[in-house]
C-alpha cells in the first residue's frame, strides 16, 4: 500500500509547505501540497474559488485532492489548513504519520499578516484565526501522531524535530 512518509497538518501560515520541502530534501523524496493540487485542478487561486464558487465547492475539491494524494504520494504531504474538517479525511489519516504543526495567534499574525489573501481571514483576522483554531485544534490533535510547535523556531529546526519524533532517517 502506498502512503506518505509524513503528513503535515496545521493552520494557515504555520509553514507546512516550507517545512515539508525541507523534510522532503532530508528524506530524499518530494513534497506535495494539496492546496497546490486544488489550484491546479481549478485553474485559479483558492481565494478566487471561494469568491466564485464558495467554500463548499472548495472543500469538495480539497477532499478529492487529499484522497488522491494519500493514495498516490509516498513523500511528504502538506494538507490545507481546513482539510481535517472533513470526517472522511480524518478517517483516511488514521494510522498515518501525521504531524500537527502548532503556533499561537501572535505568531500567526506575524506569519500570515493582516492583508494576505486568505478568504477565511477577511474580517478581523485575529478573531477569525482564534475561532478557526478553537474549532480545528481538536481535529488536528485527533489525527496527529505528534505535535510540533513552530514558534520562535526556524523551519530547519522544526524539520529536525519531526525527523526525531517520527524516528525517520535522513538520506
Amino acid at each position: 500500500m502506498t502512503a506518505p512518509a509524513v503528513v503535515l497538518v496545521g493552520p494557515m501560515g504555520v509553514g507546512k509547505t516550507t517545512v515539508g520541502e525541507i523534510l522532503a530534501e532530508r528524506l530524499g523524496t518530494v513534497c506535495r501540497d494539496t492546496d497546490q493540487d486544488v489550484v491546479e485542478t481549478a485553474g485559479k487561486p483558492i481565494s478566487e474559488i471561494f469568491l466564485d464558487e464558495g467554500e463548499p465547492h472548495f472543500r469538495e475539491l480539497e477532499r478529492e485532492a487529499v484522497r488522491t494524494a494519500l493514495a498516490e504520494h509516498t513523500g511528504v504531504l502538506a494538507l490545507g489548513g481546513g482539510a481535517v474538517l472533513a470526517p472522511e479525511t480524518r478517517q483516511l489519516l488514521a494510522g498515518a504519520p501525521v504531524v500537527f504543526l502548532d503556533m499561537d495567534v501572535a505568531e500567526a499574525v506575524k506569519r500570515v499578516g493582516l492583508d494576505a489573501p486568505r478568504p477565511l481571514l477577511m474580517m478581523n483576522p485575529r478573531k477569525q484565526w482564534r475561532e478557526l483554531m478553537d474549532a480545528r485544534r481538536p481535529l488536528y490533535t485527533e489525527v496527529a501522531r505528534a505535535v510540533v510547535s513552530t514558534e520562535n523556531r526556524t523551519p530547519d529546526e522544526v524539520a529536525g524535530e519531526i525527523l526525531d519524533v517520527l524516528e525517520l532517517k535522513q538520506k
